[in-house]
C-alpha cells in the first residue's frame, strides 16, 4: 500500500449565548420554543429592515479569541456571502470574510501539540430544516443566532488529534463563558476537511469536507473513514473529488452532498447596512481581563495534586474545576477524587452540578476523612448528603454526627472494646489461629470489634491494637 500523510483542517461554528440575536432584539435562546416564534422582520430581511449589531457578541468574541491565544483586531467589518438555501430567507449571510475580528492564535492540546488558528469571524447563523418523507419544514428561530466560526490551520495529522482539538476547543469556549456548549443541540458544530498527500510531498492533496459534526467521537470516526476511503481511491489510481460530504453515525460512512464551493462562488461584497467595527486598545484590554481561568491554567495549578487521568475527566466540567479552585490546597486531591469517583458516577450528576456544596463543607468533609474520623464509605455517604437540599447549611460534621458515622479514634476507648471482644469465648479459636500464623483471621476479629462498637471504631486502629495484644 502507498504511504500517504493525512492533513486535517477544522472549521468550528460556536453559537454565542447572548440574550438576543446578532442583528435584532429577538430572544436568542429558542430551546423548547415553538418553531418560528423567535423571529423578527430583520431576520426575514424584509424591505426597509436594517440590522443592528449586538454589542455583547463583540465582547464574547474578544473572550473567545483570548481563550485561543489570538490577536484581537481593532478594525473589522462585515460582508455578504451570497447563496440560496430554504432556511436562509435573506438569500445571503452576514459574515466577516475580508477583515475578521479575531486574528491568528493557537490551541494547545493536552499532549502539548499546538494547533494554529488562522482566524475566527462573527456571522449570523442560518435556520434549521427538518426533513420528513416527501417534504421538509423550516424553523427560522435560529436565523441570525450569533456565531463565531473558528478556522484552524492544516496542522492536524491524525484522527485522535482531530478529536482532541475539538474537545479542547469546546472546553475553551465553555470556560470562557461564551456558549452553552450543548453539542446535542448544535451549540458547537464541526466541519472537517481531510486530504491525503504522498509521503514527502510539499503539496496538499484534494480535500473533502464533512459537514455539521456535533460530537468529538463523530469527528474522530469521520476522519478515520475518510483516510481509509481516500487511500483506496488513490491506490486504485483514481483522483479524490473535492466535495462536501455528510456523515452517518449509524453506518459509519460519509456520503456526497454537493460539489465543494470556493470563495468566488459566494460573490462576497461589503455589507452596506453595517458600519465597520472600531475597537480601542483600552476596550480590548478591559474585556480581555474578564477571561477566567482556562483548562491550561488548572492543569498547571493542580499538576502536582491531581492525577493526570482524573484531571482530564474533571476538566470537562467547568463548575467542578471552579469549585476545586476554592478548596484548601491540602484537600484538593481528596475532593477531586470524590468528584471523579462518586459524583460523576451518580445518575443525577448533571443535576448536582448546578448545586455544588460550599467550599467550607467540602473542606470540613475532607479534613474529617484525613483525620480518620470517617471511613471511606462514610465519607462518600456524607458527600452525597451535602447535595440534598434539605441538608443545605447543616455542615458536613453535623451530618456525619446525625447519621452516626463518626469513627471512634480514642485509643483508651478502643482498647476497652478490643479487650471485651478478646474475652468472649467465640473469639478464642481465632486468637489461637492468629498466633499460629493464620493472618486472615485478623479480619474476623476486626469485624467483631466493629460490631461491638456499632460500626464506629476505626478499623485500621483496631487492627493495630489487636496485633499488639495478640503478639505480646
Amino acid at each position: 500500500m502507498s504511504k500517504y500523510v493525512p492533513t486535517i483542517g477544522i472549521e468550528c461554528h460556536v453559537q454565542l449565548c447572548t440574550k438576543t440575536k446578532l442583528f435584532s432584539e429577538v430572544d436568542n435562546d429558542a430551546r423548547g420554543k415553538e418553531p418560528n416564534s423567535c423571529v423578527s422582520p430583520v431576520d426575514y430581511a424584509l424591505p426597509g429592515m436594517l440590522p443592528r449589531l449586538n454589542g455583547e457578541a463583540i465582547r464574547f468574541a474578544i473572550l473567545a479569541g483570548r481563550a485561543m491565544n489570538c490577536e484581537i483586531n481593532a478594525f473589522s467589518r462585515f460582508d455578504r456571502k451570497h447563496y440560496f438555501y430554504p432556511d436562509s430567507p435573506k438569500g445571503y449571510q452576514i459574515t466577516q470574510f475580508y477583515q475578521p475580528i479575531i486574528g491568528a492564535g493557537y490551541v494547545e492540546l493536552p499532549s502539548g501539540t499546538k494547533i494554529r488558528i488562522e482566524h475566527a469571524h462573527l456571522e449570523g447563523d442560518a435556520g434549521k430544516l427538518t426533513h420528513f418523507d416527501g417534504y421538509s419544514l423550516v424553523d427560522l428561530n435560529r436565523v441570525d443566532t450569533p456565531l463565531i466560526e473558528i478556522v484552524s490551520m492544516p496542522d492536524i495529522h491524525s484522527a485522535k488529534d482531530a478529536h482532541d482539538y475539538c474537545k479542547e476547543l469546546w472546553r475553551l469556549m465553555c470556560y470562557a463563558g461564551v456558549t452553552y456548549g450543548d453539542l446535542y443541540n448544535g451549540n458547537m458544530r464541526f466541519d472537517v476537511n481531510t486530504s491525503l498527500a504522498p509521503e514527502g510531498s510539499k503539496k496538499l492533496g484534494t480535500r473533502t469536507e464533512v459537514k455539521n459534526l456535533n460530537s468529538f467521537r463523530s469527528v474522530e470516526r469521520a476522519v478515520e473513514y475518510e483516510i481509509k476511503r481516500q487511500t483506496k481511491v488513490l491506490d486504485s489510481g483514481e483522483k479524490v473529488i473535492q466535495q462536501t460530504l455528510g456523515w452517518s453515525d449509524a453506518t459509519g460512512k460519509t456520503t456526497p452532498q454537493r460539489s465543494k464551493e470556493v470563495a468566488a462562488d459566494y460573490r462576497y461584497m461589503p455589507e452596506p447596512d453595517l458600519p465597520p467595527i472600531h475597537l480601542s486598545t483600552e476596550f480590548i484590554e478591559t474585556e480581555s481581563a474578564k477571561l477566567p481561568l482556562m483548562p491550561s491554567d488548572y492543569r498547571e495549578k493542580f499538576k502536582s495534586t491531581i492525577a493526570e487521568d482524573i484531571m482530564e475527566v474533571l476538566l470537562d466540567y467547568p463548575a467542578l474545576m471552579q469549585k476545586l479552585g476554592e478548596i484548601d490546597e491540602k484537600y484538593v486531591k481528596n475532593v477531586s477524587n470524590l468528584f471523579a469517583s462518586v459524583l460523576l458516577a451518580e445518575e443525577k450528576s448533571a443535576e448536582y452540578l448546578n448545586g455544588l456544596p460550599s467550599a467550607k463543607d467540602l473542606n470540613e468533609l475532607a479534613e474529617m476523612n484525613e483525620k480518620k474520623e470517617l471511613s471511606s464509605t462514610a465519607t462518600k455517604e456524607v458527600f452525597l448528603r451535602l447535595f440534598d437540599p434539605q441538608m443545605k447549611g447543616h455542615g458536613a460534621k453535623n451530618i456525619a454526627k446525625e447519621l452516626g458515622l463518626i469513627q471512634e479514634n480514642d485509643l483508651g476507648a478502643l482498647e476497652k472494646i478490643v479487650e471485651t471482644v478478646l474475652a468472649k469465648p467465640e473469639t478464642k479459636k481465632a486468637q489461637e489461629d492468629f498466633k499460629a500464623g493464620q493472618e486472615k483471621v485478623l479480619g474476623f476479629l476486626v469485624g467483631q470489634v466493629m460490631k461491638e462498637s456499632h460500626g464506629k471504631a476505626n478499623p485500621s486502629v483496631v487492627s493495630e491494637i489487636l496485633r499488639h495484644k495478640l503478639t505480646k
